[in-house]
């Protein structure tokens, strides 16, 4: 049995091993030029914004050529955003001329107040203490985005992707989530008065703390969440 046991284990340190040798690497960078330009340079996918995608990562190959275009890198999903701030004016001018992808994007503090960005781009973006409120955000992909103490009353967020996204502390009052997907995301302490979750995905979301009063639940996928029964109790379901 011993035996078996480490042979299984053989071969489960392998198969990670070869699947993390076949994953795609998307690494961003500091500036759009830079990855534009090193995604030529290691033959790999530029995404329009600062991300390269490549299959082999060659850490070596990566750090030479963002040191002869000056510049820095770190895998997506890394603690820091890497992303140069981009001000409210650039956002609005880019997406007018149809450019949706704002990957990592730094908006720490930004007012977008009633602004139109359905199908926008956001994921891993910073959006800490982000003015959203009335903004049109339906079907935009904010997933592991950080919007922890950002404003978002009133806001169209409809269909949208926010998987893994971080809003605790956010104030999403009287806002649509009607169909959005908030599997996994943080919503501890965060304030959901008259908030339309109407066949919402919230399975595995923390919701402790949350204020649920006259919260719309209607269909709301609840599977795992995180959440104080007691808090329900002013919510229609």
């Amino acid at each position: 049995m011993p035996k078996l046991i480490e042979m299984k284990n053989i071969i489960s340190i392998g198969l990670n091993n070869w699947l993390k040798r076949h994953k795609d690497s998307v690494l961003l960078f500091d500036s759009i030029a830079a990855a534009s330009e090193i995604a030529l340079m290691l033959n790999g996918k530029w995404d329009g914004c600062n991300g390269v995608i490549i299959a082999k990562c060659d850490e070596v190959a990566v750090n030479t050529a963002a040191k002869l275009k000056i510049a820095t890198w770190c895998y997506q999903g890394a603690s820091k955003a890497v992303l140069g701030r981009v001000t409210t004016d650039e956002i609005l001018r880019r997406y007018a001329i149809g450019e949706r992808n704002f990957v990592n994007a730094n908006l720490r503090c930004a007012v977008l107040a009633s602004v139109k960005l359905s199908e926008i781009n956001l994921s891993y973006a910073q959006l800490s203490w982000a003015d959203l409120s009335q903004a049109n955000l339906s079907y935009a992909d904010l997933t592991a985005a950080d919007l922890s103490l950002a404003n978002l009353s009133g806001a169209d967020l409809s269909k949208a992707y926010l998987m893994r996204t971080n809003l605790s502390g956010a104030d999403l009052q009287q806002a649509s989530l009607r169909g959005a997907n908030l599997s996994s995301a943080n919503l501890s302490e965060v304030n959901l008065t008259g908030v339309d979750l109407t066949l919402a995905n919230l399975s595995l979301a923390d919701l402790r703390g949350a204020n649920f009063y006259e919260c719309n639940l209607s269909g709301a996928n609840l599977t795992g969440a995180k959440l104080i029964e007691s808090d329900l109790a002013f919510a229609r379901q």
